[in-house]
């Protein structure tokens, strides 16, 4: 057996351990055991992928297979990973295993929502390792459908309606997706040999100009809409109110990233001329998105909702240095998709610890934490220092790229519109310091909400799951240059194309 497919393997076999346990305890020991062993099974692939370009191993995508699926549409099972999708299932791995710890008290009906926690994994997990347009499909959805009751079930506040809201949204993106990748497979192939392998096609060049002009919009549509692009963004402030910290850590951490990814991978790799041609009218729609999202975090008082708008913003920054089209700010995208992921998915763990003592996550009800919780606020301070871009953390190296990368166009067009995106810094801290100040440093306010069992700090798990995080943004911010090393080859890749 192929060792990709291990990531969809070990999720089903959590499942099934999942189904036959009885109890909390054996319930917590199979997600712990089964997410540890895939954090450490992303460690290994990161080093046998650095060790195979270090031997010299130049081919696009390593560790390949692939089996006939469905004959008549010549659909496979085909996997494989560049240093980009590796990049990605580190990140998976980490959020997973963290969301794990962050769920440890979950109720009602722990086991089911470890199920579906899983089948959403799994969905991610297999999307990065598909090389296979069908594939990536199907696993895309696998990872869209279970959020409708993860949100439904086990959210608060609206969350029937912030459920039923992102799955529409969602589910009309891939509308949009499924006719872009059913109109690649009949343009796949001049000799009428159609094929959905993602890296065939990119071979035969067999996309006509005139084709992608139509094709390049539905698919970077509708990955964009799960990138949370301007205006299909709506569905994600309201999906991250609602779920659950777990969900909303994979949500906001690895969910958001299929769209960036996907983005990369289909419509800009598969459709280079296209993509140069068209990518200035998304260019405006991300650079809305980052300055929106920035503008439209200052204003909200709930806690989550600003993590929200700030995701937007952050993700925004993704689609808008993959669209520069150049290797510098292309390197900045692939690194923003893994701070954010790592930053927000530390915000959504300290947000749910909190708001599961004090019951509110109106920030005007809450004041001088550091005091009573000193674990819980320095490390939200550490995450607010990454999202605002501190040197050091994660978030500093990303967006240094994505911006040093997007002025090296020397037209006006490109230079203006980075220079606006630029200002996104400025308000990112405006926001920060704001909810840093008032809810940690500001005047103690009496927390009605809170009850005596729950005025404490972090517990062991808790303390677990935010430090592997922590870890994680500080070990970003300080070495990025492996992580540089590791896409490089792919992003090289993507640009001979264009």
């Amino acid at each position: 057996m192929n060792f990709l497919s291990l990531f969809v393997l070990i999720p089903l076999l959590m499942m099934l351990g999942l189904a036959l346990s009885k109890g909390m305890k054996q319930i917590r020991c199979v997600a712990v055991v089964g997410s540890s062993i895939q954090l450490l099974l992303a460690i290994g692939l990161v080093f046998l992928y650095l060790q195979e370009r270090a031997a010299g191993n130049t081919a696009e995508m390593l560790f390949t297979a692939s089996s006939m699926w469905y004959a008549p549409l010549n659909i496979h099972y085909s996997v494989g990973v560049d240093g980009v999708s590796v990049a990605m299932l580190l990140l998976s791995a980490i959020i997973v295993f963290a969301g794990v710890f962050a769920s440890w008290k979950i109720s009602p009906l722990p086991k089911e929502f470890f199920l579906w926690l899983i089948l959403l994994s799994i969905g991610v997990f297999g999307f990065f390792i598909s090389i296979d347009l069908f594939t990536m499909f199907m696993f895309y959805e696998v990872a869209l459908i279970p959020m409708y009751l993860l949100i439904g079930v086990w959210g608060s506040g609206k969350k029937e309606y912030s459920a039923m809201k992102l799955t529409l949204m969602l589910m009309g993106g891939s509308a949009f997706l499924l006719v872009g990748i059913l109109g690649i497979y009949y343009h796949s192939a001049a000799d009428g040999n159609f094929t959905m392998n993602i890296v065939q096609i990119a071979a035969n060049h067999a996309i006509p100009v005139n084709v992608q002009y139509y094709l390049f919009p539905l698919t970077f549509v509708g990955f964009g809409v799960l990138g949370a692009m301007f205006p299909f963004h709506t569905w994600s402030p309201d999906g991250h109110a609602s779920a659950p910290t777990a969900v909303s850590m994979l949500h906001a951490g690895v969910l958001m990233k299929l769209g960036g990814y996907g983005c990369f991978r289909v419509a800009i790799y598969l459709m280079p001329e296209a993509a140069n041609e068209l990518a200035w009218i998304f260019l405006i729609l991300t650079g809305i998105s980052v300055v929106y999202g920035a503008f439209s975090a200052c204003v909200q008082k709930d806690l989550k909702y600003i993590n929200a708008y700030s995701s937007v913003s952050h993700c925004g920054l993704v689609l808008f240095a993959i669209l520069m089209l150049n290797t510098t700010a292309m390197t900045g995208a692939v690194l923003q998709m893994l701070s954010h992921g790592l930053m927000t998915a530390l915000f959504f763990a300290l947000i749910g610890m909190i708001y599961g003592r004090t019951h509110t996550r109106d920030i005007r009800e809450m004041g001088g934490l550091m005091k009573a919780w000193p674990f819980l606020s320095v490390s939200y301070v550490i995450a607010g220092f990454a999202s605002l871009g501190l040197p050091g953390l994660s978030g500093f190296i990303a967006e240094m790229t994505v911006f040093v990368g997007s002025f090296q166009h020397t037209d006006t067009f490109h230079r203006v519109f980075t220079i606006v995106a630029c200002t996104s810094i400025v308000i990112t801290a405006v926001y920060i310091l704001r909810v840093v100040g008032k809810l940690l440093y500001g005047p103690a306010v009496e927390l009605y909400h809170c009850s005596k069992e729950d005025n404490h700090d972090a517990v062991w798990f808790e303390r677990f799951s935010v430090i592997t995080l922590i870890l994680a943004v500080a070990g970003l911010g300080m070495l990025p240059g492996w992580v540089s090393d590791m896409i490089s080859q792919s992003i090289n890749t993507i640009i001979e194309r264009l």
